[in-house]
């Protein structure tokens, strides 16, 4: 008989008394395997958090057709993890560190093939964790941002609005954001995933950040889709299928 893994719900701390949502689904098996973490993006405002990956299969997907754990963190603000957000700031990246901290202590998960899987928003502040954990089996990035000042003078007001309520516009609050100045300090594989016509993170981005890491002696690819900043799931999948399989030395069986 098969057993169909659960998803569970853990509060955990974020190293300085503020509380961060985590979701888990663990596969069932005897020895240690690999792990991936989700960074969810901004939502359309809903704060819905990491149980957005819950509610759309992904993490029973991951976890049953990759025999791994798959998680997925809310951001601070978001879900039941305790705000304010710092757009993608240092609360954010904190809080993203301590989920991986907690998924490395679980008795499921082998320390070294941890995955870290940021989206838009999500994207932006695992590119910055990646600069600050080292021992990433890989780092999967798909339609961020990577120099946030320049994309905060290209962005809509919107997207200015929240740059300017949750961050600020100083020169610290942008770096501390902005994962291209720190390529030389990333060592994980890196792929990229962007969509062409994206009208909140210009393509443009992903393409230097790319060159950044390749330059820094770090392996990275890029996949660019005909699409815009939502990129089509049967899309991605053609890009992360063989990563995955790669990665975790695995027979991939997800759909």
């Amino acid at each position: 008989m098969v057993v169909m893994p659960v998803v569970t719900r853990y509060l955990i701390d974020r190293g300085d008394g503020a509380t961060v949502e985590l979701f888990q689904a663990q596969a069932a098996s005897e020895t240690p395997a690999g792990a991936i973490l989700f960074v969810h993006g901004n939502q359309g405002g809903r704060l819905l958090g990491g149980i957005e990956a819950v509610n759309s299969g992904a993490l029973l997907r991951f976890c049953s057709g990759l025999n791994i754990t798959a998680a997925a963190v809310s951001q601070p603000g978001f879900g039941a993890s305790d705000g304010p957000p710092d757009f993608c700031g240092p609360k954010t990246q904190q809080a993203i560190i301590a989920a991986l901290a907690f998924l490395r202590g679980q008795p499921s998960v082998d320390p070294d093939q941890i995955v870290l899987y940021g989206n838009s928003r999500g994207a932006v502040a695992s590119a910055m964790v990646a600069t600050q954990v080292s021992d990433l089996r890989a780092v999967i990035l798909s339609s961020g941002v990577y120099d946030l000042e320049v994309a905060y003078h290209e962005s809509s007001d919107g997207l200015r609005w929240a740059i300017e309520k949750e961050a600020g516009l100083s020169r610290e609050a942008f770096l501390a954001r902005s994962a291209l100045h720190y390529a030389p300090e990333v060592r994980s594989e890196t792929l990229l995933l962007h969509g062409k016509h994206d009208d909140r993170a210009p393509v443009a981005q992903a393409e230097l950040f790319s060159k950044a890491l390749s330059k820094a002696g770090v392996l990275a690819t890029l996949h660019v889709f005909e699409c815009g900043h939502q990129i089509p799931r049967n899309d991605v999948q053609g890009a992360l299928r063989p990563f995955l399989q790669r990665v975790f030395n695995s027979v991939v069986t997800y759909h």
